[in-house]
């Protein structure tokens, strides 16, 4: 696709809006207590025994590998995948609704692995607070949200901040970076 690579976390970002990868970027190596809300700090503690390599010690578990996707042009890390039952697990601090940027995040990782030849049976996320799981469909199962998926990251890809509007003013009122922003429309809320 391209001899560009985009990180996968960009997907759901860039759906949130895509000014937003731009305000990450704009912050480059500062602390991100200056920056991040609660819930992001929170997220990030939910990853800390995977990055480590301290969730699992069993081999066939793999854990916060780097993957990429010469297709689609990502590059990132798994949370969790079990070679052995093939399963691909995305963990998140509280699920309360499940974001097709969050679906895409693990089909970006799905295809990153399958790449490489792994056997992938089973998608799911699981939300560490209150414990649940929540299987979605492979890809193959779900043609349209892979078009979906497909246009997003055509989207990213092409995507020229100069000409963006923002129309959702509840994301803006959401947005870790909106008081940054010019296109905000949190104050018109």
């Amino acid at each position: 696709m391209t001899e560009n690579y985009y990180p996968i976390s960009y997907l759901n970002d860039f759906i949130f809006c895509p000014l937003s990868i731009y305000f990450h970027q704009l912050y480059g190596n500062m602390s991100e207590r200056l920056y991040q809300n609660e819930d992001q700090m929170g997220g990030k503690a939910v990853h800390e025994t995977i990055d480590t390599h301290r969730y699992s010690n069993h081999k066939s578990i793999l854990q916060g590998i780097s993957i990429c996707s010469r297709k689609y042009g990502l590059c990132g890390k798994i949370d969790l995948f079990d070679v052995d039952k093939g399963i691909l697990t995305e963990r998140k601090k509280k699920i309360t609704e499940i974001y097709d940027g969050y679906i895409f995040q693990l089909y970006a990782q799905y295809f990153c692995l399958t790449e490489e030849g792994f056997d992938i049976r089973q998608l799911r996320f699981y939300s560490y607070s209150d414990n649940k799981i929540y299987p979605i469909p492979l890809p193959e199962e779900t043609p349209d949200m892979v078009k979906k998926f497909e246009k997003t990251i055509e989207s990213l890809f092409e995507f020229d901040p100069t000409s963006f509007v923002q129309t959702n003013a509840k994301k803006c009122g959401r947005c870790i970076y909106s008081p940054l922003c010019d296109r905000s429309l949190a104050d018109d809320e």
